[in-house]
């Protein structure tokens, strides 16, 4: 069994999602807007619901507008518990 597979196995699978870069104005942090569709209990509609995070950017790589991957990690701040893995689609500078 190789040391990568192990520590894996302790640590668990950690939670993914995929939002958009609203704003980077703080140091090495951005905010993401997470959207997923939910089913109304009674009318049976879907309808789209939208969550704000705020994740550990080391780089400062991210810009508004980019399609992120986030990660979940150990709180970070009092507001910070997810960290940016991936900038999946890079926003078109107008």
């Amino acid at each position: 069994m190789s040391s990568e597979t192990s520590s894996a196995n302790e640590r668990g699978r950690r939670q993914e999602k995929v939002g958009v870069v609203l704003s980077n104005k703080m140091d090495k942090t951005v905010v993401v807007a997470v959207e997923t569709t939910v089913m109304h209990r009674l009318y049976r509609r879907f309808y789209k619901k939208t969550a704000k995070f705020y994740a550990h950017d080391e780089q400062n790589v991210c810009r508004p507008g980019d399609r992120v991957r986030l990660v979940s990690t150990r709180p970070l701040s009092r507001t910070k518990r997810w960290r940016v893995a991936e900038v999946l689609v890079r926003s078109v500078e107008g």
